[in-house]
């Protein structure tokens, strides 16, 4: 049976009590007020992580043949090539799946920021969020939020450090992160752009109470309207498309919060699992899990294939310019690129830690027992070590403009 229960926000570090003292801020929670925005600082912070690239041109820069995306200046759908599987005789560092080694995700600037939504719902040891309770069928515990600042640094590999692809030049004033999760895409564009102010938008009232002067937070629903904001340069996304119930409203929310001229982004994969070489049979634990949970996120009123069909969304919320890159992830360290076998490492443990809220709520929908749903992604567990299937997934990084 659920039960309710508060989880404060976390105290702040001696570290961050020695350092900038926090503005007085505050975070829109249940009643969507919005936040006071602090004035931006001028001063540069320290990177968060090493310094990736600037963000694109106008016309996006061809992706790096490591990542698997050609990208075809004026082509609407630019397609992967395909991944080379490693030899018997292709050499492995020891250490080359020391993952998070030099990467460092703590912002350089301090601001709190305080909400009062911080309830929350235990259900068979998975804390989900309250706001909206049902909403979203995948826990919002510390577990979770892990796998989610992986998937940041697995995203920062595939993209060669670029957050992002659209063209939004070098001074963009207005910014938000739609789904901002943990927020730490939010805070590293914040620190990226110390002039420009950044929001991130999220059911789920997760994101650090420290970031930077220019990052705040608003605890809301996007598929309503309260969020609205105007001018913005770009609104971004990533994997939230697969889990909106109205995808089109979203998108004609975010035409009108742009400002003429101004991008979206949605960064997202299809969970199809797929193989190029016959390496995965037909009866794939893996493929036949993520089989199950299309089946089930359905029930929920969602699609989580939905990537492959955001051009016509787009198109139909009035946005121009329409682009994309597909990239290629395999799941597991079989590439024999380097880089593709260290995000093919993450791939493959973000799957993995999936795998148990998997047969919570989503394999529950379809009216699985839990000992069925255990073995299943047990079976699932037991063939990702298979390094001689060679499966991925479609990573999708859609681009559109709101006409000048």
């Amino acid at each position: 049976m659920a039960s309710d229960q508060s989880n404060p926000p976390p105290e702040p570090t001696k570290q961050q009590q020695a350092g900038k003292a926090p503005a007085s801020t505050t975070t829109a929670a249940a009643t969507k007020t919005p936040v006071t925005q602090p004035p931006p600082t001028t001063t540069q912070p320290a990177a968060a992580s090493p310094a990736p690239a600037s963000p694109a041109p106008a016309s996006p820069a061809p992706a790096s043949p490591a990542s698997g995306g050609i990208n075809l200046p004026g082509h609407q759908l630019q397609q992967p090539s395909g991944i080379v599987p490693a030899g018997p005789d292709d050499v492995h560092e020891e250490d080359e799946f020391e993952l998070t080694d030099g990467y460092e995700t703590a912002s350089a600037g301090s601001t709190s920021v305080t909400s009062s939504v911080y309830a929350h719902t235990i259900e068979n040891g998975r804390r989900y969020q309250h706001f909206k309770n049902g909403r979203y069928p995948i826990p919002n515990d510390d577990t979770e939020l892990m796998r989610e600042d992986m998937k940041h640094v697995m995203m920062m590999e595939l993209c060669d450090g670029q957050l992002f692809y659209a063209p939004i030049g070098e001074h963009p004033q207005k910014i938000l992160d739609i789904g901002t999760g943990t927020g730490i895409w939010a805070i590293e564009v914040g620190d990226r752009f110390p002039n420009a102010r950044v929001r991130g938008i999220d059911i789920s009232p997760v994101q650090p109470v420290w970031v930077p002067p220019n990052v705040d937070f608003l605890v809301d629903d996007c598929e309503g309207n309260e969020w609205l904001d105007k001018d913005c340069d770009l609104v971004h996304f990533r994997f939230t498309a697969a889990i909106l119930k109205n995808v089109s409203k979203v998108l004609r929310y975010t035409y009108e919060s742009l400002k003429p001229g101004g991008w979206v982004e949605l960064q997202e994969f299809s969970a199809d699992v797929l193989c190029d070489d016959s390496t995965m049979p037909n009866d794939d634990p893996v493929k036949y899990t993520y089989d199950l949970c299309q089946e089930a996120f359905t029930k929920f009123g969602m699609n989580i294939t939905i990537s492959t069909e955001l051009e016509s969304y787009l198109r139909d919320a009035g946005f121009v310019n329409i682009q994309c890159i597909v990239k290629k992830v395999p799941i597991g360290p079989w590439a024999r690129d380097k880089t593709l076998r260290v995000i093919g490492m993450y791939q493959k443990l973000a799957v993995q830690d999936i795998l148990p809220a998997l047969s919570g709520r989503p394999m529950a929908a379809l009216g699985m027992t839990p000992l069925e749903a255990e073995v299943t992604v047990a079976h699932a567990r037991k063939a990702l070590e298979d390094m001689t299937v060679h499966r991925y997934f479609h990573y999708y990084f859609w681009f559109a403009q709101k006409p000048k």
